[in-house]
Parts: structure tokens; C-alpha cells; sequence
């Protein structure tokens, strides 16, 4: 966790054991990874010296050899429906953006995990703007830190936390897990597991894996009810196919009364008709799925436009009639470009090294992986 061209150990991004096992090289009790957490993740503090209730010689050790890394917003967008977007660059100067969604008492913020996204998906602009690399643990819970903090100032508190942002969490593994654990810890961020919503175009190893290792909701996009159509919207389908991805759905441990998230992208003319939504509802049908339905988002790097509001009703009055709870997800941010498949970073590099502020992103949320929870993705 030391990161590129960083002589200093990043504190920040580690999970409370691996903090433990970090201050034992040093002979301090694991007790002192608490206070440092709270320090780090709930003060918000990255002057060790502030930390005063650590030893004045921890104190001294951590100066001398660690950081606490941390990056504030190069520019902020609001919505007129209260959503924010914010613009982060990183130390090495690429970009991301996160979303956060205020709804009847929730915050929920959509976090990257990926600068791009390497899936192609053929209706969302962050994969039309290519994959740069994968994100670190530190990088992606900054994006809930700086949220943190700039609630904390209205008095408010940060409920949700939903990984629909930029990229595909299941192709970050380490690192996203390594977030999850901070976002759950008491020492931490204190989210329940049910409040954290991983968003995944159905890498089924590694969804069942991580569900097995955290409980937390799982949000999966579809997108088509037959294999040609979502292996042309999703090439990934190509390697998951279907029936792998929703058996992977049905074998997710869930508690009692949650049910995993099907997203589902309405097109126009392309998988919104009533035998779509017939074969979407004998696809599902007995599972713990829940349908969103997500009228599309237009942007310039797809040909593809939302379908009228009547067909979207009829597509889920289909699906209810079948059995299968649904909802049509609410367009948020679209104003600002941070509704669901609008985020997009530039696909060069020189304007962001130059540190113009925004140059290069056109906005929004999805990512690889289906799009911002409107509303604020589990109770």
C-alpha cells in the first residue's frame, strides 16, 4: 500500500487487521489500529501529530516513515434535484468521478473503483471512454471520506455507499474488498452491510466469493433475457453467459427479506418490447430477484435513445404480473450528466496533467457495471 513514486507507508486504504499486523512490526498493541482508524476514517485527520492519543513515540514513528493519503474534489457539480458530482484527480493525474444522491433521509454516494472501464458495455459512456487502470483501496474510499467530510459540515451522515461508479468492482477485487472492510468497520465508517450495494456486470467468481466474504447487497446488470442480444449490448456475456450469472444470483447468501438486484437498461427497440419482458419474468421466476429498471440516459458516444414512458410501464407491468417485484428507477442528476451511464473521463491524458480544472469529463454514473442506485440503492 505504498504508493507509486511514495517513499511513506499509506496508512490510508489498509483494513483495520492489516493495521493491526502493520503497528505489531513495531511492537504496539492492536488497540493502537483503532485509534487510528478513528483518527483516519472519522476525524478525518492526516497530521499525525493531531492524533493525540497515541504515544508521543508513535507518534514520531509514523512521521518518519507513513502518510495518510487524501485528495479533496478539483470540482463540484450540483444538480437541481440536490445530486452532486464531484471530479476527483489522483496523485498520478488521471480522473474520476463519484455521485451522491440525497433521498428522504439517505446520502447515498457512488463510488469508482476503475479509471474506465474495460467492458465495452455498448450503451454506457465510461466503457466508450476506454480503461486506464485499476483504482487502490486508498484512492477509492477517499471518494467516501471527502463525502464524509463535506456532510458532516451540513450535519448529516453518509447512509449508503453503492459501487456503481466508474468501472467494474469485480475486476478490482483486492481493493474493493479492502474498501468494503473499512466501509463496514465500527472504527471506520460503521455502514451496515446491507447499505453497501456492489454493482457487477456478473463476473460470477468473484460475485460469489465476495458475497460469501461480506453481506453486503448485490446489484447485477442484464440489461436482455437471451443470450445474442445482452452478448451484443455486453460482450462479457460472452464469457458469463446467462444462465451462469443468474444461477450465480440464486446461489448469493441473503438474509431474510433481501433480494439481489437485477438492473435492467431499457432501449428503445432493442430490449424493451412485451417478449422481452415476458422471458425477463421466466427468467426469474421463484428467485429472490428484484427488477430497476432504468429508462436509458442518452450521451454522444451511443446511438441508442430511452423508450416513451408507456412502453416502460408496459415492460413493468409485465414483470409484476409475473411475480417479480419492480421498479422504474428515478433519473437523478441528469442535468449535471450524473445520471445512470453518463460517466466519462477523457481518453487523453495531457489536459489532466495540466491540472485544468474538468477539462475532459462529460459526467455521469454507471460505469461498467449498470448505473447509480437513484434514490439510494438497499434501505
Amino acid at each position: 500500500m505504498t504508493s507509486a513514486g511514495a517513499e511513506r507507508t499509506d496508512l490510508k486504504g489498509m483494513t483495520l487487521p492489516e493495521l493491526e499486523e502493520f503497528l505489531a512490526r513495531w511492537g504496539k498493541e492492536r488497540y493502537r489500529a483503532r485509534q487510528l482508524f478513528r483518527w483516519v476514517y472519522q476525524k478525518h485527520a492526516a497530521d499525525f501529530a493531531a492524533m493525540t492519543d497515541l504515544s508521543k513515540e508513535l507518534r514520531g514513528i509514523l512521521a518518519g516513515s507513513c502518510r495518510v493519503s487524501g485528495f479533496s474534489a478539483e470540482r463540484v457539480e450540483t444538480s437541481a434535484d440536490g445530486t452532486e458530482k464531484y471530479l476527483f484527480r489522483l496523485e498520478d493525474g488521471e480522473a474520476v468521478e463519484s455521485v451522491l444522491i440525497p433521498d428522504e433521509g439517505r446520502r447515498t454516494l457512488c463510488i469508482s473503483s476503475q479509471v474506465g472501464c474495460p467492458l465495452q458495455c455498448g450503451f454506457c459512456a465510461t466503457g466508450a471512454s476506454g480503461f486506464r487502470r485499476n483504482m487502490t483501496s486508498a484512492e477509492i474510499v477517499q471518494q467516501a471520506c471527502f463525502a464524509e467530510e463535506r456532510l458532516a459540515g451540513r450535519g448529516e451522515r453518509l447512509s449508503n455507499v453503492v459501487f456503481m461508479g466508474m468501472g467494474e468492482p469485480l475486476l478490482n477485487v483486492p481493493e474493493v474488498s479492502r474498501t468494503i472492510g473499512i466501509l463496514l468497520s465500527q472504527f471506520a465508517f460503521g455502514i451496515s452491510g446491507k447499505r453497501v450495494t456492489v454493482s457487477t456486470a456478473g463476473i460470477v467468481p468473484e460475485m460469489l466469493a465476495l458475497a460469501r466474504a461480506y453481506p453486503v447487497s448485490f446489484a447485477v446488470s442484464i440489461n436482455a433475457a437471451r443470450d445474442d442480444l445482452r452478448s451484443r449490448l455486453m460482450p462479457i456475456n460472452r464469457k458469463y453467459p446467462l444462465k451462469e450469472v443468474v444461477a450465480a444470483m440464486r446461489r448469493i447468501p441473503l438474509q431474510t427479506g433481501r433480494k439481489v438486484t437485477a438492473e435492467y437498461v431499457l432501449l428503445a427497440g432493442v430490449n424493451d418490447s412485451l417478449e422481452d419482458a415476458l422471458a425477463l419474468s421466466r427468467l426469474f421466476r421463484g428467485a429472490r430477484i428484484k427488477v430497476n429498471l432504468i429508462p436509458y440516459n442518452t450521451h454522444e458516444a451511443s446511438p441508442h435513445r430511452a423508450p416513451e414512458a408507456d412502453a416502460v410501464d408496459r415492460f413493468r407491468n409485465v414483470l409484476l404480473a409475473g411475480g417479480i417485484q419492480t421498479i422504474t428507477r428515478e433519473r437523478r442528476g441528469a442535468d449535471i450528466r450524473a445520471a445512470c451511464g453518463q460517466l466519462r473521463t477523457a481518453p487523453t491524458r495531457a489536459s489532466r496533467c495540466r491540472g485544468t480544472p474538468a477539462e475532459g469529463i462529460t459526467g455521469g454514473t454507471a460505469g461498467g457495471s449498470g448505473g447509480v442506485a437513484a434514490g439510494g440503492g438497499a434501505e
